[in-house]
């Protein structure tokens, strides 16, 4: 999931920060460039657990501009490396 904020300050960030680390849904989180400020992994059971997710979590936090999902339908490689 792509994440997109209409704050840019500290405080917004860290308050972005804060809620995400103490989520345990959430098990990656990257500051990334281009459009939107942040990839997300987020990993649920089902579709009513990801709405959960989406209203108590998400919807908590006041300076999100966007939310863009993605859901894994299939999986062709995983391999990490410490890069």
């Amino acid at each position: 999931m792509t994440i997109g904020l209409s704050c840019h300050s500290k405080e917004s960030l860290s308050q972005f920060e804060d809620v995400i680390t103490a989520t345990d849904e959430v098990t990656e989180c990257h500051t990334i460039t281009g459009s939107v400020e942040y990839l997300l992994r987020v990993e649920v059971a089902d579709i009513k657990s990801y709405k959960k997710f989406h209203t108590d979590v998400l919807g908590t936090i006041p300076s999100i501009s966007s939310i863009t999902s993605f859901l894994v339908m299939d999986t062709t490689k995983n391999r990490y490396t410490n890069l």
